[in-house]
Parts: C-alpha cells; structure tokens; sequence
C-alpha cells in the first residue's frame, strides 16, 4: 500500500503551481490545440469528481482546459522514487496510489479531497485502454461520489490515442477534442448505499462517458 500519511492536502493555489499550470498549458495548447465544449458543467466551487476518459499518458494535463480550479488526481506510486518529479506533481495536485490492488489510504485521500470541497480527477477506467467502445468501469468513482455527494462529470477527451500510444517515449503534435459532458448525481441513503445503486451509477457514468467520448472523437 502506497504509505501517503505524511502527505498534507494542500488546497492553496501556490505560486508553484500556478507558474507550472501556466507553462504546461502553453505547451499543450501548441501541441495539441484543444478544443473544449462544456466547461460550464464543472461547477467553479464545492467538491466535483472529474472522471475522464483514458487513452494515453497525457491525458492527466487537460484538466487545464476544462477549469480554472485547482485539481487532485492519483498518480502511481513508483513516480515518488525521483524526489525532483516527486515534488512536481505534488506541487499539481497529486497524490501516489499502487495500482493493482484496492490502495484504502489512496482512496481515504480522495474522499478527504471531496469532503473539503476540492476537484478530484480519477480516471474511472482504471488503467489506459484502447479503441472506442467504453467497457466495464471501476466502481471507485461512485463509491468516493456517494460517500461525499460530489457530483461526477464525465470528460470525453478525442484522439490522444494518436497523440502518444502506448510505447511512444515523447508525444506528437495532435488535435485533441475535449467534451465536458453534463454532472451525473451519486446515489446517496439516509442509512448505506448499496452495492446495486452503486453498480447501476456506474452503468450510468459509462453510458455518458461512451457518448461524451464519441462525440469528442467525432470533433
């Protein structure tokens, strides 16, 4: 289990971190000249899970294109091992999680991002896939939403399959097309969530992110 006790959710927008957003952005609005629908669908305040889809490695930056706010997001945890990119991307918002297996203080993080009226990004996908059909999603996304009552937004982001594949060390120059799609409320209970109300949110999360995914590849 990724050991994240010793990390501070720092919510500050730091001169770091705005010096870094604004590089980054630069260099991906010439890369990839982004074109961006439904912003307006992310609320500006209060807790709201982003859940993008996945298709390539950097896929994490766009978030910067579709809000001005601060965002957490998991990354894994071998990227600590090199203290300078460690210090990077906590600086951005990240927090470290060892994919694979159910990491319970990677997620307790998470929630703490919600429940202090934060944006979190998490890929419901899990890992990178390929293609164009949006399969089984991982339960986390709605599980975290229920427990705190964020509403999840799915984010359909098009041709960064292209961008950098898998294998490819450095990425190339693509249009990307982002498609912010309309926020999906969690199922909440005066008492406990169940697992079928879960399950069905997620069927609805994958439904929207499907079409938010084929439009932004039509785009």
């Amino acid at each position: 289990m990724s050991d994240i006790s010793h990390i501070e959710l720092k919510t500050k927008e730091t001169v770091g971190w705005k010096v870094f957003r604004g590089l980054l952005r630069g260099i991906w609005g010439v890369m990839f000249r982004p074109d961006v629908t439904g912003t307006e669908n992310i609320p500006t305040s209060g807790p709201v899970l982003i859940a993008p889809i996945h298709r390539s490695n950097v896929d994490f930056a766009f978030t910067i294109f579709m809000t001005r706010r601060k965002t957490f997001f998991m990354a894994k945890d071998s990227l600590w091992g090199v203290p300078v990119l460690a210090q990077l991307i906590s600086t951005m918002g990240a927090f470290p999680v060892k994919r694979g297996t159910a990491d319970r203080e990677s997620l307790a993080f998470a929630q703490q991002v919600l429940e202090e009226g934060q944006a979190l990004v998490l890929f419901p996908e899990g890992t990178r896939q390929e293609g164009n059909d949006v399969k089984d999603l991982h339960d986390g996304a709605m599980f975290i939403a229920s427990r705190t009552g964020a509403p999840v937004v799915p984010v359909g982001i098009g041709h960064t399959e292209r961008a950098m594949p898998r294998g490819a060390k450095f990425p190339r120059p693509v249009k990307v097309s982002i498609v912010i799609g309309e926020p999906i409320q969690p199922p909440t209970s005066e008492t406990r969530v169940t697992r079928s109300q879960i399950a069905a949110a997620t069927e609805e999360l994958r439904a929207s992110l499907e079409k938010v995914y084929a439009q932004s590849m039509r785009n």
